[in-house]
């Protein structure tokens, strides 16, 4: 009985934020900096405004005791009833007015004004010709804040000056203060509260479609790869190229899986007939007793087959090696006419025995590895012999570009190829024309071409006509990166 384990997210998964929180949170921090700015502004504007309608008010108070008192006497009761008509109560302001005489006692003073309000409270003396009178605060408790001025002004007929002190009671404007700084609180939690919560409705609307696409993604797997293309829909114009590069991967995935399922089936189709043919001769051969020579000669086939799987094997290992990004060739300089002289050399026997006749012409120098350069050529040739009769002719050719670079035609008068089976003739185990021609092989010959032209960053191209011949072109590129590894050594 198996369990199954249940995988812990990880500590970076688990810190993980969504778009629509992270939004949340950045758009809610910038309401809050933008509110808290504005009411700040407003609330030093409306503090500094009302303070100085407090100063303004305090200025005027002692412009109208400065009149009085230039007027009535001090002692004179119209004048103690202007002062305290000027300090009553009945009002929205509270005020406490004090005169002193030129002896430095005190004339007047409003009934009930708080002794922490003495002569020493208030500032300095203004003189009567300042317009605005210096201004100071003085805190009797936490209820009572009290903006204090003092005034020079001349008494009744020369009495000599008289000093005017007025205190106005501005707790009610530190109170509209603090109500309008509660009231910026609120509006300040409200906003930033409203503002999180509307972004993150809009923003889990927004990233709506990358959902979707996500939920497409855990939807794919081997068996569904022939999903409906998501470029289809209306996405938004930020998600569009994400959708098309997605359709594009699962094309390449599907073609993946496509030829890694052929490669498969051609696989086993390529090892089947050699092992069976062993196990054939085999079990021949233990069938009943044999003689030397029949036993010779069983080992002998089945040395064939095993130097044709041999070299099966050696090819899929090519390939695969050549595909790997990590892998590299050594560089040096190669002169293709030698290269292809040697191949010619090599395969004289060969075409005798077939009546085709082989030449070489012009020449060219490229910067590549000669051993893969040669077995490039060697398996064109080798497959341009196989297809060609008794009578025709291969041309083995080389030719320099003028802007640097080079070619390597390999031209026969062979039967040609069908056009159908043009796109397919560099696809591993493709052998598209064999059973028509009757031709064996593992179909790897023209792969190993095209995966040694990858490593020098070139190209193989072919073109055919059947009954005219076909010709396949190697394109070396000007210029390459040197490397130090060898892949032609690994085999």
């Amino acid at each position: 009985m198996s369990s199954t384990k249940t995988e812990a997210p990880t500590p970076a998964a688990s810190r993980a934020w969504s778009i629509a929180g992270r939004l949340s949170v950045i758009n809610a921090v910038k309401t809050l900096l933008i509110v808290a700015v504005v009411g700040g502004v407003l609330y030093w504007g409306l503090a500094r405004e009302l303070r100085n309608q407090d100063a303004k008010l305090v200025a005027s108070k002692l412009s109208v005791l400065e009149h009085l008192v230039a007027t009535y006497p001090l002692t004179s009761e119209a004048l103690k009833s202007e002062v305290e008509h000027e300090a009553g109560d009945e009002g929205p302001l509270r005020y406490f007015i004090r005169v002193i005489d030129p002896a430095g006692r005190v004339a007047l003073e409003t009934p009930g004004t708080p002794p922490e309000l003495g002569v020493t409270a208030f500032p300095r003396l203004t003189s009567p010709t300042q317009a605005t009178p210096d201004c100071a605060e003085c805190v009797t408790s936490p209820d009572h804040r009290y903006l204090l001025a003092a005034r020079s002004a001349a008494g009744l007929s020369g009495a000599g000056p008289v000093r005017l002190e007025v205190a106005l009671d501005v707790e009610r404007t530190n109170g509209v203060l603090r109500r309008y700084g509660w009231m910026l609180a609120i509006v300040l939690g409200i906003g930033v509260t409203v503002s999180a919560l509307s972004t993150l409705v809009i923003a889990r609307i927004a990233v709506r479609p990358v959902h979707e696409i996500a939920h497409r993604v855990r939807a794919i797997n081997a068996s569904r790869l022939d999903l409906p293309p998501l470029s289809a829909r209306p996405w938004p114009v930020e998600l569009q190229g994400l959708a098309g590069d997605f359709d594009e991967m699962l094309s390449r995935l599907g073609d993946s899986f496509t030829r890694l399922s052929q490669f498969a089936a051609d696989l086993a189709h390529a090892l089947r007939n050699p092992i069976n043919n062993l196990r054939g001769s085999a079990e021949v051969a233990l069938a009943r007793t044999r003689t030397p020579d029949e036993y010779q000669q069983t080992l002998g086939s089945s040395l064939e087959e095993l130097d044709r799987l041999s070299r099966l094997i050696d090819g899929l290992l090519f390939i695969a090696r050549s595909e790997d990004p990590r892998q590299a060739i050594e560089r040096s300089t190669v002169p293709i006419r030698q290269e292809l002289d040697a191949v010619r050399d090599f395969y004289e026997a060969l075409s005798a025995e077939r009546g085709v006749h082989v030449h070489c012409e012009g020449g060219a120098t490229i910067i590549g590895d000669p051993m893969l350069v040669r077995r490039a050529v060697s398996n064109l040739l080798d497959n341009a012999l196989k297809h060609t009769a008794t009578g025709g002719s291969v041309t083995l050719a080389a030719r320099a570009h003028s802007g640097g670079g080079a070619t390597v035609v390999v031209r026969d008068s062979g039967l040609g190829i069908r056009a159908e089976h043009l796109p397919h003739v560099f696809e591993r185990f493709y052998r598209g024309d064999d059973e028509r021609t009757g031709v064996s092989g593992a179909g790897l010959g023209l792969a190993i071409v095209r995966s040694i032209m990858r490593l020098h960053g070139g190209e193989a191209r072919v073109e055919s006509e059947v009954g005219v011949g076909t010709t396949v072109t190697l394109a070396f590129p000007s210029e390459v990166d040197p490397k130090p590894a060898s892949l032609a050594r690994s085999f």
